[in-house]
């Protein structure tokens, strides 16, 4: 079971860490956590912190003077003030044991999060149950081509800056807020973009009214002079946004009702092109670097919340036109050695699936051969009628299922890999369950030649896969 976010606040962590202090960071290597600890660092605390392997984020760390231990024992703990740890962490954690016993305030990753942030001026909160890493990305690469010298926090890496954040200054802070937990209701953003909100994270919200409620309290906390740049097109998001106090932006394709609105959508060798329309006007003609037209949606969002932050529209729309991508949202790895295009994708829930399938199949011109793991118990046996529709609906003529990746649970729910197969193949589509990484990468590979794509797909370890297959490139 997850541990749960504190929610002390930014005036009492910054009481509590007022002068240098020393803090310690359960899982420095994380995504989030190793940006937390660089700008803390980076503000004069004395930083240390656990993780239980080297990587490359580490490494970096251990370059600024920050020390990184690779055991977990509470004893590290001796000199520090506080902790900051993750929720995802177990309650048998060394050093979260010896801090409860030696009275050293825990601060969760979301309190810390949301104290950090309060320094800035503009703070835009990205949120939704799909899309907030790429929209994410496309606003800080808006801010970088503007000049403002943004600070980013991302949950994937971006692929202008090769990292998961971005160190700048204090005028903008562009920030992925995950709703798990209520992690995001911690945060303090000036400006909350809501994408889509649909039914995920089953382990710990039970309906979507809930989901609902918690997205109309995260924009609740942007205030009377914040802003909420919210999906006109998805019904839970505009129920969410009922009684909003602050201002609303609205954002939809295809929907001249929307604030921010495209028009005359089309494509260009498969990827996105569309007009960017503000309330009648034409702001400019877009063609997006990355495949899927889902994304539009998301260029949208960003460049509405890029607008109410002062950025010119023409900034803003040079910056969407020059965006990448993400790393693991349908990035190109290599051509293997058989000529096939070897793709990686982080989507794991229906709506994702079938919306990354569909920009896939697009730039796809032989077979298109996939590799997905499910990601959770929970998600799998909640959603499996919605999973079984997505693939049998979509583009591959290949389905390569591995089991399912569990993350924080157990098998509770009495699902698997097997019964989701035999589902999707009756509904016709080729599909199989192939229980190891290195039989799944080699199979995946021998049915692949020129012209064909490799997708490997998921949220958890599956990336093991392409991994393999990318030693044999061309």
């Amino acid at each position: 079971m997850a541990l749960p976010n504190t929610h002390f606040g930014a005036d009492y962590i910054n009481n509590l860490l007022d002068g240098s202090k020393n803090i310690f960071f359960a899982g420095i290597g994380g995504v989030s956590m190793n940006a937390l600890a660089h700008i803390t660092h980076l503000r004069g605390h004395r930083v240390s912190g656990y993780d239980r392997s080297k990587s490359d984020i580490t490494r970096k760390l251990e370059a600024m003077g920050v020390t990184v231990y690779y055991e977990s024992d509470g004893s590290h703990l001796k000199d520090c003030d506080a902790l900051v740890y993750t929720v995802a962490m177990p309650a048998d954690n060394p050093e979260y044991v010896y801090a409860g016993e030696h009275g050293i305030p825990c601060i969760s990753r979301a309190d810390y999060l949301g104290y950090i942030m309060t320094g800035f001026k503009n703070r835009i909160g990205i949120s939704g149950t799909h899309g907030k890493s790429t929209t994410t990305g496309m606003i800080s690469r808006i801010l970088t081509n503007a000049g403002v010298d943004p600070t980013v926090f991302n949950g994937a890496a971006m692929k202008e800056s090769g990292t998961v954040d971005i160190i700048g200054g204090h005028d903008y802070f562009a920030f992925e807020a995950c709703e798990y937990m209520d992690s995001f209701l911690d945060f303090n953003p000036s400006v909350a973009v809501v994408l889509n909100i649909e039914l995920d994270h089953l382990d710990y919200f039970h309906s979507i009214e809930q989901i609902i409620e918690s997205f109309r309290n995260f924009m609740a906390l942007t205030g009377e002079n914040g802003y909420a740049i919210v999906n006109r097109n998805d019904t839970n998001c505009m129920k969410a946004a009922e009684g909003y106090t602050g201002t609303l932006i609205t954002f939809g394709r295809n929907n001249p009702e929307a604030d921010f609105y495209s028009g005359n959508e089309g494509e260009c060798g498969g990827y996105p092109v569309f007009d960017l329309m503000h309330r009648g006007e034409k702001i400019a003609r877009i063609t997006l670097q990355v495949p899927g037209e889902h994304l539009i949606a998301d260029a949208l969002s960003a460049f509405a919340a890029a607008s109410v932050c002062g950025i010119s529209p023409e900034k803003a729309a040079e910056g969407l036109a020059k965006y990448e991508g993400i790393c693991r949202r349908m990035e190109k790895l290599c051509v293997t050695a058989s000529g096939a295009a070897l793709f990686t994708d982080y989507a794991h829930h229906p709506t994702e699936i079938a919306a990354t399938m569909g920009g896939a199949r697009k730039i796809c011109g032989g077979r298109l051969n996939l590799v997905f793991q499910p990601h959770t118990f929970s998600r799998t046996a909640e959603l499996f009628d919605e999973f079984v529709e997505a693939f049998a609906a979509c583009g591959a003529d290949e389905i390569v299922l591995c089991d399912i990746y569990p993350a924080r649970e157990t098998n509770i729910y009495g699902v698997s890999s097997d019964m989701l197969a035999e589902k999707i193949a009756a509904a016709g589509k080729v599909c199989s369950v192939i229980h190891t990484f290195e039989e799944a990468a080699a199979y995946a590979d021998r049915i692949s030649g020129e012209g064909d794509m490799i997708l490997v797909m998921g949220a958890g370890d599956v990336i093991k896969v392409a991994e393999m297959i990318a030693q044999n490139v061309r």
